[in-house]
């Protein structure tokens, strides 16, 4: 067995080998096989595992298990562990690596798991065969997941393939840029947005679900903080088909219990789960969609603020998301921040609508880089259908909060999602603050407004506007340091000069201009 397999440092050699077997393939055609095989991978090591230990139960006059067929299907289902047929095994994958046709080996691997378990119908990958690489170079790609062990671990199994899973997804979103957003959110959102709505027990609901990386997270949440699976409910939509496999997937691997609706569907205009009430609803819906299809659902009953136009459907995702949110229930949505002001297109009056009714429990203003896909500036929605502080919504900016990673990517510590978080349960005076914490305004940071606060900007929720500027603090040392800093690069860029001066003279001499 290869030694710290969940570590970074080998995710990040399997991802640089795996690359380099995708040929001509673009990250976008090569994540699903690649997401495909460590599922063959995780649900074959579960399968041979489960099976060795049962030959032992079955022997057992004290076990549940006591003369059961191994060959029982009942058997596996009773363990959670999904049969896998001999040709879909990972030794039959390995065995028939080299075969000319491996590509048909692998969509029947796919066809026959899905034939076996009939809740993964329709759910797994089977284009390997369109694939337009050579099926050497899949042989090799399984070769390579081979080193990925699932069995014997110091982790759960199938907390290795979710950290697998979610590290692969996170390297093709990087891969991908500006087209990932379709199934990717950055962690550090995820994380900021599990924190504040904190789901432990209930009915979690998220209407435009991508690879399911919000549930992922959680999942984490809810165990870290007593949980028990089961203890969470999901029911999902997603509108592409194949980010609609990848979050069945996602959630199978986890054992969770979820719905995302027979297939994949458009949210906004084939509402899957109309009857669901939410605990809890996590979103990073599109933004700013226009030309949605708002004149097909215009008489929708979700509209209770006001109907949303066919110019920006920002509105109609949050009213969505209000209207699937029980008499208790909290919801954490990503937007773009022109929701926070837009007065175009009734989007206003939709806004102050929601905010008379005392919904808004919490604004977040988000820093740039944060995604991965767009850098159109965003913030967080927090709802609340029972708030505890009534006419009152928490301000807070983080904007200043982040580490550059890369020059291009932004990201949140832990101590940043926590500043923020915890900001926001000690204002709500919830379970979730930290013992003896009090909340107090930050200038600069936080704020708490009330609702004539918010009439008096005209219903704007740009936390800019309520958490004023922060205090600063006159330092000498800091000062003295900056001056030295910028002096001595002030020297530098002269002495360059005068060498670049004195080049150019020489050059000039060299055909018989003097200087």
């Amino acid at each position: 067995m290869v030694k710290n397999v969940g570590d970074k440092e080998f995710f990040d050699t399997l991802w640089e080998s795996a690359v380099a077997l995708r040929g001509a393939l673009q990250p976008s055609e090569y994540k699903h096989p690649v997401l495909a095989l460590l599922f063959f991978k995780y649900v074959s090591d579960s399968f041979v595992e489960f099976r060795e230990d049962a030959q032992e139960w079955v022997k057992d006059e004290d076990h549940e298990f006591f003369e059961m067929n191994l060959e029982d299907r009942d058997l596996y289902e009773a363990g959670n562990i999904f049969w896998v047929p001999e040709i879909a095994r990972w030794e039959y994958l390995v065995d028939n690596a080299k075969q000319t046709n491996y590509a048909k080996v692998l969509d029947d691997a796919s066809k026959a798991i899905e034939e076996h378990n009939p809740e993964l119908k329709g759910m797994l990958y089977r284009g390997f065969g369109l694939l337009k690489i050579p099926s050497s170079k899949l042989g090799e790609l399984v070769d390579l997941l081979s080193s990925l062990s699932f069995t014997n671990s110091e982790h759960r199994s199938a907390d290795v393939l979710g950290l697998a899973y979610e590290y692969f997804l996170g390297q093709f979103a990087l891969a991908e840029g500006a087209d990932a957003g379709a199934f990717f959110t950055s962690e550090s959102i995820v994380k900021t947005l599990v924190e504040i709505i904190a789901p432990t027990r209930g009915i979690l609901y998220e209407p435009a679900i991508g690879s399911g990386g919000m549930v992922a997270w959680s999942e984490k949440f809810m165990e870290r903080n007593g949980g028990e699976r089961g203890d969470i409910s999901v029911y999902g939509q997603e509108y592409t088909h194949t980010t609609w496999k990848m979050a069945a997937m996602n959630l199978l691997i986890r054992g969770l219990d979820f719905d995302l609706g027979e297939e994949n569907a458009d949210t906004l205009l084939n509402d899957l789960h109309k009857d669901v009430r939410a605990d809890y609803i996590l979103a990073n819906p599109p933004f700013n969609q226009e030309k949605w299809g708002a004149s097909k659902v215009a008489n929708d009953v979700r509209w209770k603020w006001g109907t949303p136009t066919d110019s920006n459907a920002n509105y109609a995702w949050m009213q969505h998301m209000l209207y699937h949110l029980n008499e208790t229930g909290r919801a954490g949505v990503v937007m773009a921040n022109g929701a926070m002001t837009s007065t175009a297109n009734t989007e206003g009056d939709i806004r102050k609508a929601i905010i008379e009714d005392d919904l808004v429990e919490c604004m977040v203003a988000l820093p740039p880089k944060l995604f991965i896909n767009t850098q159109i500036p965003s913030c967080i929605f927090i709802y609340n259908k029972d708030k505890k502080r009534k006419g009152e919504t928490l301000f807070i900016d983080a904007r200043h909060l982040g580490r550059l990673e890369t020059r291009a990517q932004l990201v949140f510590d832990d101590e940043h999602i926590m500043e923020i978080s915890q900001a926001y349960h000690a204002w709500a005076k919830t379970e979730f603050a930290e013992k003896d914490s009090k909340y107090v305004d930050i200038p600069g940071f936080c704020k708490s407004a009330k609702l004539e606060d918010i009439q008096k900007t005209g219903f704007v929720l740009s936390p800019g506007r309520y958490v004023g500027a922060a205090e600063v603090e006159e330092d000498e040392a800091s000062y003295q340091e900056d001056m030295a800093i910028l002096t001595e690069q002030l020297s530098g860029q002269i002495a360059k000069s005068v060498t670049f001066d004195e080049q150019i003279k020489a050059s000039l001499a060299e055909v018989g201009y003097d200087i």
